[in-house]
């Protein structure tokens, strides 16, 4: 003859809290799981500032722009994370700064995205801006640099397995984890 357990019967507080702790961490995981798996790629970036960018703004927020010691990544850091095109002020090499104004212009109320991008001087930055700022992946064909066109074509709409045809490591884990998946 098997026993039963009584239907109605509790389970003790020992047996249930870990099984709710287990619980709330799987939902919270579930609930931000893009951007956890995002920033997860960050970390095979090599470079410390670049990793503590990537995580920045690839989910885990401004916080990380702290962890950078270069002042105009920091700045740009800060800038894409919240802080607005007025921080794009503090970076000091000017085609840093104009990237920067572009790539933060539609977080503020005026100005067009891609028209800060004619104040970059080296043309693949600047088609590699134009591109970005106004998603249209044409301007990613007069990018010679293959890495750096090869980012451009995933980030305006090849996807991920564009990543695949870069050959800088640090910038393929950032290029995954600024697209996704």
């Amino acid at each position: 003859m098997l026993c039963r357990a009584h239907p109605m019967r509790v389970m003790p507080l020992p047996v249930i809290m870990p099984m709710l702790t287990m619980l709330t961490t799987l939902a919270l995981m579930i609930a931000t799981g893009n951007a956890w798996a995002q920033s997860s790629q960050c970390g095979f970036i090599t470079d410390p500032d670049r990793q503590a960018y990537c995580r920045a703004t690839t989910g885990s927020g401004a916080s990380q722009c702290g962890f950078i010691r270069n002042p105009d990544l920091q700045a740009r850091c800060r800038a894409e994370t919240g802080g607005g095109s007025s921080q794009c002020g503090f970076i000091r090499d000017a085609d840093l700064q104009a990237e920067c104004r572009a790539s933060t212009a539609n977080q503020g109320s005026s100005g067009s995205q891609s028209s800060q991008c004619g104040f970059i001087h080296d043309p693949d930055r600047q088609a590699y801006c134009r591109a970005t700022t106004g998603g249209n992946s044409s301007q990613c064909g007069f990018i010679r640099n293959p890495d750096l066109q090869a980012m451009c074509r995933a980030q305006t709409g090849g996807g991920a397995s564009q990543c695949g045809f870069i050959r800088n490591p640090d910038m393929q884990a950032a290029c995954r984890a600024q697209v996704g998946r």
